[in-house]
């Protein structure tokens, strides 16, 4: 598989989540084998206008490629513009979300909302395309509902306007996040474009990731919310495809010392205050499964110091590796 200067076999890509793939979470995603990272999504009108928030989306380290910014937005000149401003920090490829569900994007015509216009789809792909250098690429779903499917269309419009990859999530805009997630749709797009296709939908394990490469000849597979309870899912499928064995989940020590390092990530990007704040939402995957998890982790919630939480943490993990769980010590 090649877009641009990514050259990959059969890369297991980290899909781009809002308020998930941030700088902390992508470096321990890539650490765990993630072969392509992506920002959050980027919202075209707030880079323009030179928001801090939006722009701080973009940083990355030379240790994450290859890297990929995302952009959406429904008109073409400011999609222009923000590629352009993407494209000045020299990420690897660009990406143009036309797959976002949230009514908040959708219904003002740019994520999945372009679905409902090709025309407008194909000009702001082009747009993008015309003000760039770098490898552009674009994420979808197979529809706008599923009356309206017309993935294969879509994909030789993109690749005629000059897309490097596709990405499909398999499920439409009416679908969200719920339902059956339908590969089916991949072989006919692979047939009928030469581009690279990743499939992309409630992908969450190993298992999952080497019957969609082997049932739909797909060229990659991108997770999403899989990656956020099990980071360890890009390393796990590698071995799974590689030796067809599963690799032994990682244990409780293992886990939480992920965890931490996360944390610390959060810390040294974002500062104490905030990188503490902002990582809570992490703790439930991280802890799940684990007896009397929810009740430490609403301790975990009221800190707003490092010191505190790797107390609490270590306390849990020596009464989880002792054994002695009938009561956790408590803060």
């Amino acid at each position: 598989m090649n877009i641009g200067v990514v050259e990959i076999d059969r890369p297991i890509a980290l899909a781009p989540m809002e308020d998930v793939t941030d700088l902390p979470f992508r470096l321990i995603c890539k650490k765990l084998g993630a072969d392509i990272v992506y920002t959050e999504f980027v919202n075209s009108e707030g880079l323009i206008r030179d928001s801090a928030k939006t722009k701080d989306k973009m940083k990355f380290l030379d240790e994450e490629r290859p890297f990929g910014i995302q952009i959406y937005g429904a008109e073409e000149s400011s999609m222009e513009q923000a590629a352009s401003i993407a494209e000045s920090l020299s990420p690897d490829l660009i990406d143009i979300n036309c797959g976002c569900w949230v009514k908040d994007v959708a219904l003002r015509g740019a994520g999945a909302g372009l679905l409902k216009d090709l025309p407008r789809m194909e000009r702001i792909v082009r747009s993008v395309i015309r003000n760039v250098t770098l490898p552009v690429t674009v994420k979808t779903r197979l529809g706008w509902d599923q009356d309206s499917i017309r993935i294969v269309e879509v994909a030789k419009m993109l690749q005629d306007c000059g897309i490097k990859g596709l990405t499909i999530h398999c499920r439409t805009r009416s679908q969200g996040h719920k339902g059956d997630v339908d590969f089916s749709h991949i072989p006919s797009v692979k047939s009928a474009v030469s581009i690279p296709i990743f499939a992309n939908g409630s992908i969450d394990t190993p298992e999952k990731i080497e019957k969609i490469f082997r049932e739909t000849g797909c060229d990659g597979v991108m997770v999403g919310r899989g990656a956020i309870d099990n980071p360890w899912i890009f390393a796990q499928a590698k071995h799974f495809m590689k030796t067809g064995v599963l690799m032994s989940p990682p244990d409780p020590r293992q886990r939480i010392e992920t965890m931490l390092e996360h944390l610390r990530n959060s810390i040294a990007h974002k500062g104490e205050h905030k990188g503490v704040i902002e990582f809570r939402k992490y703790y439930a995957g991280y802890l799940r499964g684990y007896p009397h998890s929810s009740k430490v982790r609403t301790e975990l919630m009221a800190f707003i110091e490092l010191n505190p939480v790797e107390d609490r943490i270590d306390r849990y993990l020596q009464a989880i590796e002792s054994g002695d769980l009938t009561e956790v010590p408590a803060a």
